[in-house]
């Protein structure tokens, strides 16, 4: 019987943890991200201070305060960019830093193909850009995907290129090319399909779309009856 009780409760705390473990890591992610951004030039503006106030510099030349004020800086630098972008001066500014790395080699294949994904991420699927689901990694699993293009190969048959992420970091992933008369659609938006898969499948839409039973992994008369 105390065995029984063990098992029970280390479950029951393993069910609770979980949640709070994978928003730590999807948090310290972001924030790790984002202070890595800001810290080169929060930096630079201590060691500025430094030369005025050297006492005030050390206090502040911590690295749990340097990460804070980093993150602090870049998450204040993104709203202003965001709102800047929503602005006319804005607009042309950002289209005159994409003339610029367009015309530069390699660059401009770097920064055009991530540029597109992050516009595919930010929009609500529609057109040939939607959330759909595809035999991933096996024909028999299936796994959400974005498609980003489609184009016609050389047996005229219409092929999707498909963007599928990882879970909890969506900001991995493959990149799978599959015939258009595989993909399944569905009608989530994008913010459904990014909830879904950093939360592992906890959050999400309570419907999926309707999938051939043929397709689906099918059990032995031994596993039914074991069931």
């Amino acid at each position: 019987m105390p065995a029984l009780h063990i098992k029970r409760y280390l479950v029951t705390g393993l069910l609770a943890f979980i949640p709070v473990w994978i928003t730590w890591v999807v948090f310290k992610f972001v924030f790790t991200l984002l202070a890595g951004v800001g810290a080169p030039l929060v930096t630079t503006i201590i060691e500025l201070v430094g030369l005025g106030a050297p006492v005030a510099a050390r206090a502040l030349h911590r690295d749990w305060v340097v990460s804070i004020l980093a993150f602090i800086f870049t998450v204040v630098a993104l709203y202003l960019l965001g709102w800047l972008s929503t602005q006319v001066f804005g607009r042309r500014i950002l289209r005159a830093v994409d003339r610029v790395l367009e015309r530069i080699p390699l660059v401009h294949t770097i920064y055009g193909g991530v540029k597109k994904l992050m516009t595919l991420l930010r929009n609500k699927p529609g057109g040939t850009q939607r959330v759909v689901l595809i035999d991933f990694p096996s024909p028999q699993l299936k796994s959400i995907g974005f498609v980003t293009r489609t184009f016609v190969d050389a047996a005229g048959r219409e092929i999707a290129a498909v963007y599928v992420p990882t879970t909890p970091n969506p900001t991995g992933g493959y990149l799978e090319l599959v015939s258009t008369d595989r993909l399944i659609a569905t009608d989530w938006s994008m913010d459904q399909a990014m909830a879904f898969l950093v939360s592992g499948g906890a959050v999400g839409p309570s419907q999926l779309p309707a999938i051939e039973p043929d397709l689906m992994p099918q059990r032995t008369p031994a596993e039914t009856a074991g069931a």
